[in-house]
């Protein structure tokens, strides 16, 4: 199947996008942003760890609420769990609202429809200015598993002004009144769960007036002072169950001379397989920017699985060694209206086929130039993996990698997707 056509919001112009590299430039941008909301601040994440370099912004949280301003905080039941008990009493104490999506617990855990997670990492502040990105509010030095760290964690975020705040806005609000039925629902409170359905259905379905079908061939190019062209593009379990796959695709498609892609955790189902493999055939040079540190065992294994088919293709693996690298970013072609994505989104298939997502695609040269430097730097900093690397690695690790690919196979045949 080709990489045409796909469902995705059409890129518009407008914006103004601030590139953010590591904790250490995202949260003190969170923190002005929400220290200067009047109105209103939501967020969404995957992991809140309070602590280290995080607990401004938690009291830049707390401060908005105790002045007036509505805050609501969604974050992950398996990422971060329940709000530690001290600042539950903070932010309850200070009227923060916040809700925790999917909780599961131990054997809970087994079951399919837990697998399905909030990873997306958003936050806008007054309808004015938004977040997006894979950085989780984590400490850069910290790893829950693996404690501290040397080097700081390689990732980003954006930091958005324009139309595409209110789209973040929209579905930050769809997720949060879905979550109110829920809990008024637990609670008993039948119409106060009807209520929030009828609020829900107001704010209308995830697909948005604005998608439409839409050839490679089409997409807009930047025009000088226009600001920005970008789009918000979602992946849930309803509407927009392939939305990123497929824009990855239609990038890919389009990419003339270079792709480059820095993710943490690579396992491309097929047709994202064969998109990058036409693009090698047809000349493109393509460097995939890989975890090098072992972190999970299905995910790092899983991941070697595939390195084979893309080395042969030419495809060139570097492994990023220097610390965890936790982005997924990548830039197609480097001149000439090139094409930029940052968000949430592993290629692989926890993030491609059960958890939501959120990432923007970026039309300009700018942007995508000054993406493109970081992951240079990045790449120099790697280990190059030779096109006969697999050759010389044990049978034990490449038995490894075949038992991590078919677990992570049968998994998707218990959960009842296909990858």
């Amino acid at each position: 199947m080709s990489a045409s056509p796909v469902h995705a919001r059409a890129l518009r112009p407008g914006h103004h996008l601030t590139l953010l590299t590591g904790g250490e430039t995202l949260f003190p941008a969170l923190t002005g942003a929400i220290n200067a909301a009047r109105v209103e601040v939501l967020l969404e994440t995957y992991i809140f760890e309070f602590a280290g370099s995080v607990i401004p912004v938690a009291e830049a949280i707390e401060a908005a609420a105790r002045r007036g301003v509505c805050v609501q905080v969604v974050v992950d039941g398996v990422g971060t769990g329940d709000v530690p008990p001290d600042w539950q009493q903070r932010w309850k104490a200070a009227g923060v609202h916040w809700r925790v999506f999917n909780p599961a617990r131990g054997w809970r855990l087994l079951l399919p429809k837990r697998w399905r997670r909030l990873h997306r990492k958003l936050c806008v502040v007054d309808g004015s200015v938004g977040f997006c990105g894979g950085i989780n509010l984590l400490d850069d030095f910290f790893d829950p598993n693996h404690g501290a760290l040397d080097q700081p964690r390689f990732d980003f975020s954006v930091r958005i002004g324009g139309p595409l705040v209110a789209d973040m806005h929209d579905t930050m609000m769809r997720l949060w009144d879905r979550l109110q039925v829920t809990r008024e629902a637990r609670q008993h409170d039948f119409a106060g769960a009807l209520q929030a359905v009828l609020d829900a259905a107001r704010a209308g379905t995830d697909m948005g007036d604005e998608e439409m079908k839409r050839d490679v061939d089409s997409l807009p190019t930047q025009s000088p002072g226009q600001g920005a062209l970008a789009a918000l593009v979602l992946r849930d379990n309803v509407r927009f169950r392939r939305s990123i796959e497929g824009n990855y695709r239609l990038a890919i498609g389009l990419a003339k001379s270079e792709i480059l892609i820095a993710n943490a955790y690579f396992i491309p189902g097929v047709q994202l397989q064969r998109a990058l493999l036409r693009a090698a055939k047809r000349g493109v040079r393509i460097t995939l920017l890989l975890q090098g540190r072992y972190e999970y065992f299905m995910q790092f294994h899983a991941s070697r699985a595939v390195y084979a088919v893309m080395l042969k293709a030419g495809i060139e693996i570097i492994e990023y060694e220097a610390s965890f690298l936790h982005a997924k970013v990548a830039v197609m072609d480097s001149a000439g209206g090139a094409l930029a994505t940052v968000g949430s989104s592993n290629l692989d298939p926890l993030s491609l086929l059960l958890a939501r997502e959120a990432n923007i695609f970026v039309r300009d040269d700018s942007f995508a130039g000054e993406l493109r430097g970081h992951l240079l730097e990045a790449i120099a900093q790697g280990r190059r993996v030779a096109p006969d690397a697999i050759t010389r690695w044990s049978r034990v690790s490449r038995g490894l990698n075949w038992v991590a690919y078919a677990l992570m196979r049968a998994l998707l045949f218990v959960s009842g997707k296909r990858y």
